[in-house]
């Protein structure tokens, strides 16, 4: 049986090593294909609190085990961040950061190292309790997810051959347990025109005049999404839009936007391309429509093509994953927790959304933080999270597994 009570004493036990790793991590920085530095430190305490094999992969990613059971598990936190943006916005260094008595603050510290701390000590906690049961916790550290949420998993499933039962996500989620959420897609919308001098644009064809139309249709089409009674309403949104001309004294000969299109459970790739597609203004101006692919070289140099169309996912609550996840928080914290998705994408995307492997998520820090200037987490969101991880694999092989 688990000792609940056990697993939450050290968890508040190990709060000063928490803090600090979360501290080293946070200061460096680990941008998307700038992860290498952050890896290595994160190997350093996974061999420091005795994980029994740490490697990383030839994507960079890094893979700490705890155990050699036959029941697989996978905890992941992917250690990249995204820019800092203004940083006339940020009150405090992003990297140095500050610490309060409650609080840690600095770029990543809940968009995600928070999540990365806290698994590498709940690994020490199964390590001096003696945990240990017929299972195999693998805690992921995984790259590029920023960019290309999901493409890490991609590699790890698809190139190392890691199938686990379950995994839990540790993304942060406001101290609720997420089942799912909305996929989505990067669509790229192009319009065609002809240059001509400037001080005669008659004589030519204006490619951004083109797409003027197209931009109040996909205003249009957002509001008739609908809803499928789980993950919520699609969405469609320009998050950019560019083009080109021979100078700034011609006439533009192309034009393109960019669509975040997010997907409940109800729209498949198809159905998202299509509706672009029938647009009447989109097929009034000949416009190109297509979806985007990623193909940027991971820190250690490896290129891992894929397109970006992230799948929506959701597990049911009576899933063994969920239930594991339900039951740990109310023996730690003698209370019932929030079960709902998320509302951003994570690497669930690839795991349960292309792999169909049951994803569960719960991590300290709030999702409002996530990409947001002077970002922090609560170092008592730190500790639940750390005490949730290492009960997990107990219950989990004791209640669930077969």
């Amino acid at each position: 049986m688990v000792d609940f009570k056990e697993i939450m004493g050290m968890a508040e036990k190990y709060q000063p090593e928490i803090s600090k790793f979360l501290r080293d991590i946070v200061a460096i920085q680990s941008f998307d294909g700038h992860e290498g530095d952050v890896i290595l430190r994160i190997k350093e305490e996974m061999e420091h609190v005795g994980f029994d094999k740490v490697q990383i992969d030839p994507m960079g990613n890094i893979l700490g085990y705890v155990g050699h059971g036959k029941h697989v598990i996978a905890m992941d936190a992917h250690i990249d961040t995204v820019t800092y943006g203004d940083i006339k916005n940020w009150k405090f260094d992003p990297f140095k950061g500050y610490e309060d008595d409650e609080c840690i603050g600095g770029l990543g510290s809940s968009d995600q190292k928070g999540g990365m701390a806290a698994m590498v000590y709940a690994a020490k906690i199964i390590k001096d309790l003696g945990l240990e049961g017929d299972y195999t916790l693998v805690v992921v550290g995984s790259v590029q997810e920023e960019d290309c949420d999901g493409l890490c998993w991609q590699y790890i499933i698809e190139q190392d051959h890691l199938t686990p039962e379950f995994a839990v996500i540790t993304e942060p989620c406001n101290g609720n347990i997420r089942q799912g959420q909305r996929g989505r897609m990067e669509i790229k919308v192009t319009t065609h025109g002809i240059s001509c001098h400037g001080s005669a644009p008659e004589r030519g064809v204006n490619a951004v005049y083109k797409m003027a139309p197209i931009i109040k249709a996909i205003e249009r089409l957002n509001t008739e999404m609908t809803d499928d009674g789980v993950l919520g309403k699609g969405s469609v949104t320009i998050s950019e839009i560019s083009s080109t001309s021979p100078s700034r004294c011609a006439v533009a000969d192309s034009c393109w936007i960019s669509l975040d299109r997010r997907l409940n459970s109800a729209e498949p790739p198809e159905l998202a391309m299509q509706q672009i597609k029938d647009l009447p203004e989109v097929k009034e101006a000949g416009a190109d429509v297509e979806l985007y692919t990623y193909e940027e070289a991971s820190y250690t140099g490896l290129v891992y093509p894929t397109e970006k169309f992230y799948p929506a996912w959701v597990i049911d609550k009576e899933e063994p994953a969920c239930k594991t996840a339900v039951d740990a928080y109310r023996g730690l914290f003698e209370s019932e927790p929030v079960v709902a998705p998320w509302i951003f994408s994570t690497n669930g995307v690839a795991i349960m959304g292309r792999h169909k492997i049951p994803c569960i998520g719960f991590g300290p820090g709030h999702e409002e933080e996530a990409h947001f200037p002077n970002e922090k987490t609560w170092k008592k969101e730190l500790v639940r999270a750390c005490a949730m991880y290492a009960a997990i694999p107990s219950i989990y092989v004791e209640k669930y597994a077969k």
